[in-house]
């Protein structure tokens, strides 16, 4: 059976830190209708709305899916497959839980817009992989044979509970 749960709603802070980002293309683009350098700046406000669609696209994930093969991220323009043999856990946690477990951490990848997605370096942990779009409701996807995955789902408890179930490690 697969089941299906869409990356978590974002959190009040990450909704108002996208808003403001999505200030600075448009700023751009209206600097270069009223300014005198109006190919520079709307190079530059198109060039940051595009990098932009790239986040949502291959970052940002659409619904994480659990079924007897294992994981499956979605995202727009692609997907990461993580095998039912490679999971050997999952659990939900907090941010201050996962701060005392892992320490200090450092985001590579993108991060503000919509969320964060990439990897982080963490301080007892190691590398971490996170697709998160809340600064709650955390569930961390232990892995056989690869980087502990950070993410929010729309319902952490279902979701942990089913990839525990489907991969056996319950």
């Amino acid at each position: 059976m697969e089941r299906r749960f869409a990356l978590a709603p974002m959190s009040r802070s990450i909704a108002i830190l996208t808003a403001l980002l999505w200030g600075v293309p448009i700023l751009f683009l209206l600097l270069a209708a009223l300014g005198p350098a109006p190919l520079f700046l709307g190079a530059v406000g198109l060039a940051v709305a595009a990098l932009y669609g790239a986040v949502w696209l291959w970052w940002r994930p659409a619904a994480f899916i659990v079924s007897g093969a294992g994981l499956r991220v979605r995202f727009p323009g692609r997907r990461v497959e993580i095998p039912a043999h490679d999971v050997t856990g999952a659990r939900v946690l907090g941010a201050e839980e996962f701060k005392r477990e892992f320490g200090l951490s450092l985001r590579v990848g993108a991060g503000g817009l919509w969320g964060g997605f990439g990897w982080l370096w963490t301080s007892r942990g190691g590398w971490v992989e996170f697709y998160v779009s809340r600064t709650d409701g955390f569930v961390l996807v232990a892995r056989r044979a690869g980087t502990p995955l950070l993410v929010t789902p729309e319902d952490p408890e279902g979701f942990a509970e089913a990839l525990r179930v489907q991969s056996g490690s319950s």
